[in-house]
């Protein structure tokens, strides 16, 4: 690895010599599983109507990535980590899984050669509505898309006020507030909501194709990609109005992939990473046997709470030096200070 990618811009080895050396305290023997959280690798200009936000790294950023991973650490697959935990033995030393939510198509495109590249195994989360359903998109693409293709200058009235959408600064300022919104009223009633606003703004509403069709997702679990279940509809499952709507959509998405793959782990992924107990009991009694949120951090799997795993989520502002430093141990106790930071 070229050192001078992490240098100060003057030149000066002092941060990478200081994150060496945390380095060599992380490799202590441990049970620790990291997880990295990616969505989308991507170029901008290939998919301008999917939102931009979605997009953790480009290509040439995700290659530097995994090449750091290959060179440093243990790269797992999930089979490895769910053996481990049934078994009750240890991982190997650095252990890290690599997941992507969503299934887009920009996966084979762009994720999978780099990572067959470098063999490195992948665990792909499937919702399992959206393969072969081209008209169909997700909800934060349908926004991105009407409010970016849009002649109107205003969105309202809408229950947080006026969204102005000129210029581009108040439309993503406006996209904020909808999401935040969104996450926190009923599923039923945020679908509603999404589908007025498309409708009312009249935007470019051209159907794009953007999540891996069965068959493309069938010869990547014959590659060796791992698929698991990430719900049927990607709803936020806190937001569901009973616990047996909860149930339908983790359990539909098992007997989904269950029906076109074969045989799939009981391993489950929460849209937006939302839980509660009662959806933590749903999957209990299902017998899943992990199940990972988007709370930051990292696992020992000796304590862990195997039904809400942490995991690490990449973004575009995750720069080299970020990258290795959310890798290391004592990066998980900066994280909880952060966020408690934040409450």
């Amino acid at each position: 690895m070229n050192n001078s990618l992490y240098q100060k811009k003057d030149g000066s080895p002092a941060s990478s010599r200081l994150i060496s050396s945390l380095e060599r305290i992380n490799r202590k023997r441990s049970n620790v599983l990291r997880v990295l959280t990616y969505h989308r690798v991507a170029e901008l200009k290939d998919s301008p109507m999917l939102d931009p936000r979605m997009i953790s790294a480009t290509a040439a950023t995700f290659d530097q990535q995994m090449r750091y991973l290959a060179k440093h650490y243990q790269v797992v697959s999930l089979e490895k980590v769910l053996d481990a935990v049934e078994k009750g033995t240890c991982l190997p030393n650095r252990a890290v899984l690599i997941t992507f939510d969503d299934a887009y198509c920009d996966f084979t495109r762009y994720a999978w050669p780099i990572l067959r590249r470098y063999q490195l195994p992948a665990t792909l989360f499937v919702p399992t509505a959206y393969p072969d359903q081209s008209d169909r998109a997700f909800w934060w693409d349908r926004l991105y898309r009407a409010f970016s293709f849009t002649l109107q200058t205003e969105v309202s009235p809408t229950p947080v006020g006026a969204l102005p959408l000129r210029p581009s600064a108040e439309r993503r300022q406006s996209l904020r507030r909808l999401h935040s919104y969104l996450k926190t009223i009923a599923h039923t009633d945020a679908v509603a909501l999404v589908d007025e606003i498309c409708s009312n703004l009249d935007g470019c509403q051209v159907p794009q194709k953007s999540v891996l069709s069965w068959e493309e997702l069938r010869q990547l679990a014959r590659d060796g990609v791992t698929l698991v279940a990430h719900t049927r509809t990607h709803p936020i499952l806190t937001q569901l109005l009973s616990p047996e709507q909860v149930r339908e959509e983790v359990i539909g998405s098992q007997i989904d992939l269950q029906r076109e793959i074969g045989q799939v782990l009981p391993v489950f992924c929460y849209p937006s990473g939302a839980h509660n107990d009662t959806v933590v009991n749903i999957l209990k009694q299902e017998g899943f046997v992990m199940a990972f949120t988007t709370l930051d951090g990292h696992n020992d799997l000796h304590r862990a709470h195997l039904l809400r795993l942490r995991r690490t989520n990449i973004t575009q502002r995750t720069s080299p030096l970020i990258f290795r430093i959310r890798l290391l141990r004592w990066a998980t106790y900066a994280d909880a200070w952060r966020h408690r930071k934040s409450l």
